[in-house]
């Protein structure tokens, strides 16, 4: 189609549908994505295609490690979901859907263990200052669930984690543009592959994805990966995960196991946290559902995942951006889908670093 023709058809679009979508038009101009009509288009914008929502990074320069803040400052209706069996996690309590507080204003994922919790203390300090959170008539109150990922054995010194500061400086950096992946926040110090143990394991680290429904919702998914397992594309095949015992290629897990010769690890040391987030209105309770079935999408693109080793936990946000009546099975299921692309994306995003080799450092997967 001449590109003249393109332009005269952009332009009998009404301009509210243009900046709404300009994920999926800017694809279909450059030829990235082609679908029929009437079916869901996969965007480049990862989780910041909902509206309403940024995303922002903080990775430390001293070692490996960092915090990424997803900010909701109209707030969000949210849900969660926590299978693993060595869970790390802030104000998921209130999340249940018989609780008061029905909204947060913002969601933490950081590297340090238990440790890089106090990250969301300094996103509560941000939104505090520019009176974001909930009203409690004498002041409002940021509701700042968060969770955190094992990666105190990544570089020289453990005693270095995401602080209060750290979680700060991320909601400064936070954008509505693309969602950077790969080793960012974190991400920085995320590994996976690690069934034969951290001298066969692989780098991890964010991934991100998100789809458009004809009707105009958005569903979208942001991870960090350092699950114990490996990574597995949509075909079956091992994107990332341990190596074999000359470190060159892939043993895959699945074998492994069948094989009796995999060993989860110690319990606590591994677990991929993330955030699926739609611009439908949900009550809590249909958010809740969301992050169920969001686990599914880690189920497909890691194996194993939700083991005692790893404190598997996702959120769902949902900004309500859009009013019409929401079909929870399809956003739940498509909720699944986006999870596991992002999950196959970051794989595919990070870049190693000593001792941890990633994905292109093996020519693994296109």
């Amino acid at each position: 189609m001449p590109i003249l023709d393109v332009s005269r058809r952009l332009l009998s679009v009404p301009w509210r549908l243009l900046f709404r979508h300009w994920f999926t038009l800017a694809s279909c101009l450059f030829g990235v994505f082609v679908t029929p009509a009437g079916v869901a288009v996969q965007t480049i914008g990862g989780l910041t295609a909902v509206d309403g929502i940024k995303v922002g990074h903080y990775t430390l320069a001293s070692r490996p490690t960092g915090c990424t803040v997803v900010l909701v400052e109209a707030g969000a209706v949210a849900g969660v979901d926590v299978r693993g069996g060595a869970p790390g996690t802030r104000e998921v309590a209130l999340l249940a859907p018989t609780r008061t507080v029905q909204q947060v204003h913002a969601v933490v994922l950081a590297g340090g263990s238990a440790f890089g919790l106090d990250a969301a203390s300094g996103v509560v300090r941000y939104l505090a200052e520019r009176g974001i959170g909930y009203d409690t008539r004498v002041a409002r109150v940021p509701i700042v669930p968060a969770a955190i990922l094992f990666d105190l054995g990544v570089g020289d010194d453990p005693t270095i984690r995401p602080t209060a500061e750290c979680g700060y400086r991320a909601a400064e950096m936070s954008t509505a543009g693309l969602v950077r992946e790969g080793n960012v926040g974190a991400g920085a110090g995320a590994t996976l592959g690690k069934i034969a143990g951290s001298g066969r394991a692989m780098k991890g680290g964010i991934g991100s994805a998100s789809v458009v429904l004809p009707n105009g919702v958005t569903v979208a998914a942001l991870v960090a990966v350092n699950a114990v397992g490996d990574v597995i594309d949509s075909d079956g095949q091992v994107v990332a995960g341990v190596r074999t015992e000359n470190g060159l290629g892939l043993a895959d897990a699945r074998t492994l196991l069948r094989a009796g010769t995999g060993r989860l690890g110690r319990p606590g040391e591994n677990t991929t946290i993330g955030v699926v987030a739609t611009d439908a209105r949900l009550t809590q309770a249909q958010a809740t559902v969301m992050a169920q079935m969001a686990h599914d999408g880690f189920a497909r693109a890691l194996v194993p995942s939700h083991t005692p080793s790893d404190g598997d936990a996702i959120f769902a946000l949902a900004t309500g951006q859009l009013s019409a009546s929401p079909d929870i099975s399809t956003i739940g299921a498509l909720a699944a889908d986006v999870m596991s692309q992002a999950v196959v994306r970051a794989a595919r995003a990070a870049v190693g670093i000593p001792g941890y080799p990633a994905a292109r450092d093996l020519r693994v997967g296109p």
